[in-house]
């Protein structure tokens, strides 16, 4: 042994953990949508959920993101506690498909050429020939992100290939056959092993790869191996349990406690069988035989797919004790708490999930602030200052989730790699502003309702019915602006334009009249300046609702993203069938309705 098979080893060792951390991201980007649909529709049956635990973990090739992203969605209120758990035990067999297709290694290709292509030595550089020309070629969609799965695959096995070659030249020193033998004598000191070497390296998959390509000495054996294993289940879990723990809420912790919990009762399944098996002579022929990377990887599936249906009716009890372990939150300081924990760090490494969280803020600070703005209408009509201090409080609330997904958002960008959730970032990042903004546009109108009420000021009836008409307008769009941003509705998106138009038609018309009455003395003359700023209040709220519609427009058409508002400044000029009906209609609807006080005030002035 010399220095330099030192080097190859570690070499290859990190260009295996590099290889599965880049399979493994570029895979949970490209399928992090499915990933939050599927998980979305779990139900309480726990066998479904573990089927989706496996299926997940074997996708993204990380049982620590299956249940880190799991406990994250049970944070989130997305997901309950007892629905998490049968994921959770699904991850952990899950992880067992990596070993799988590394045992590829084993593949004897000796008597047909056709087997070949299946080799590691053979798959490496096809899949780095594949990738790069992808990522360079950009010939299907999201070409650069699978070019970076095969990639990662190839790396992955190039790495493989390379510790592999540095342990057998390693062999011939007795280095490997000393320290495993002493493993065997010592199985505690195995197990130590394997959960140290497991929590170091973050990962179960990547601690058996290992253990795969030491196989390759042929001095491995069952009673050497069985031990490490098992302790690599302990390592995994206490990582996972860590990362799910910094900054979570209770129930999100529980999660991390309940896989800790599982892998317990695993290794003490597991050990005291393998123990009493052997007593009673029934490993004899297995114990000293040599293990290849086949045997571990069928090893530690059996462990594991053995010990989740044995322990599965436990899942009760593991809840349970997770509810007593973990005492519940104190009583949340903020009413939107739940939208603003889904904003969790654990999401960056899978988009949909952390651009759901962002639209769950994000629709409820519009809902907040559409709130608001029908409190200081009713504050227009007849001012409270309860409701008035109501109203500032949602405001507070509106800033807090604002500042919050800002900062969210902003280190969410650098995550993202693919153009399409990077376009729908952009998006939210303006919409954000835009609902703060009605938010403060409500504010005002309250206080132009507490300065009429400070100033004994009252608008006239005629106004009063007018300001009613408007009223109804701008809910009607804000109708649309909802059903647009929380739907995705194109067609609600089109219909805001022409509805902006009427609205400063209207604006128009009150205006007019508003001049008409004070000139009559119909009108207080102090009133004016309260008149005129609500208008202004009133055309803002129509305007953020057209760019609400704009972004749902571009979400939907992302090409519309360079010359949006010369889109949307055509259909004003009158070329639009449906803008034209739309518009005629609730041009009709509306001063239809403005006409009745107007028709009043001229029959009172005519007595």
């Amino acid at each position: 042994m010399d220095i330099f098979n030192v080097i190859s080893l570690m070499g290859g060792l990190a260009m295996f953990l590099y290889g599965m951390r880049l399979m493994g991201d570029a895979l949970k980007e490209n399928s992090s949508g499915a990933l939050k649909t599927a998980m979305e529709k779990v139900t309480n049956n726990p066998f479904k959920a573990f089927i989706l635990g496996v299926l997940i973990t074997a996708l993204i090739q990380s049982s620590t993101a299956t249940i880190v992203i799991t406990a994250g969605l049970v944070g989130a209120g997305i997901l309950s506690l007892h629905q998490s758990l049968g994921i959770i035990i699904g991850a952990n067999v899950g992880t067992t498909v990596t070993g799988q297709i590394i045992r590829l290694l084993d593949l004897d290709a000796s008597g047909s050429s056709a087997l070949r292509f299946f080799q590691p030595s053979t798959l490496a550089p096809i899949a780095l020939i594949i990738g790069m020309a992808l990522i360079m070629g950009n010939f299907i969609q999201n070409s650069h992100s699978v070019g970076r799965i095969a990639v990662g695959f190839g790396i992955l096995f190039s790495g493989l290939l390379n510790m592999t070659g540095a342990v057998t030249s390693l062999a011939e020193s007795g280095l490997v056959e000393s320290l495993f033998s002493g493993l065997g004598d010592h199985p505690v000191l195995g197990y130590l092993t394997g959960a140290g070497v497991a929590f170091v390296l973050q990962s179960s998959s990547a601690t058996i790869g290992i253990l795969q390509a030491f196989s390759a000495t042929g001095l491995l054996s069952f009673k050497s191996i069985y031990a490490v294993i098992v302790g690599i289940y302990l390592g995994d879990c206490v990582t996972t349990a860590i990362v799910c723990w910094i900054g979570a809420k209770a129930e999100a912790k529980r999660v991390g406690i309940v896989n800790i919990l599982f892998n317990l009762s695993e290794t003490v399944l597991v050990l005291v069988t393998v123990v009493l098996i052997h007593r009673l002579g029934w490993l004899d022929s297995l114990w000293d035989k040599t293990v290849n990377s086949g045997m571990v990887a069928n090893t530690n599936t059996i462990f594991n797919l053995g010990c989740a249906l044995l322990l599965f009716p436990m899942l009760n009890v593991y809840e349970r004790t997770s509810r007593r372990l973990i005492k519940d939150d104190p009583v949340p300081d903020s009413k939107y708490k739940e939208e603003l924990d889904a904003l969790n760090p654990v999401f960056f490494n899978t988009p949909a999930l952390a651009l759901r969280s962002c639209y769950s803020v994000l629709t409820a600070s519009f809902l907040a602030a559409r709130g608001n703005i029908e409190k200081s209408f009713r504050l227009l009509e007849h001012y409270d200052e309860t409701l008035h201090r109501e109203l500032l409080a949602e405001e507070d609330e509106i800033d807090k989730m604002t500042d919050r997904l800002s900062h969210y958002m902003v280190e969410l960008l650098p995550h993202l790699q693919l153009a399409g959730h990077v376009s729908i970032l952009n998006q939210y990042y303006k919409v954000m502003a835009e609902f703060e903004r009605l938010g403060d546009h409500a504010v005002n109108i309250a206080e132009q309702a507490a300065a009429l009420k400070k100033n004994n000021t009252t608008f006239s009836a005629t106004a009063q019915s007018e300001l009613a008409v408007l009223e109804a307008a701008v809910m009607g769009i804000l109708d649309e602006a909802e059903q647009s941003f929380k739907k995705r509705d194109v067609d609600a998106a089109q219909r805001i334009e022409p509805m902006v138009q009427v609205i400063a038609e209207i604006i128009a018309e009150l205006k007019k009249n508003h001049l008409r009455r004070m000139s009559r003395g119909e009108c207080n003359i102090f009133a004016d300046s309260g008149f005129t700023n609500l208008m202004n209040e009133f055309r803002r709220i129509a305007d953020i609702c057209s760019n609400i519609g704009i972004a749902t427009m571009v979400r939907v058409y992302p090409e519309l993203a360079d010359h949006e508002h010369l889109f949307f400044e055509s259909l004003h000029q009158g070329g639009d069938k449906t803008f034209n009906e739309t518009y005629e209609r609730n041009y009709n609807r509306y001063f239809s309705l403005l006409k009745k006080p107007q028709e009043s005030s001229a029959a009172e002035n005519g007595k």
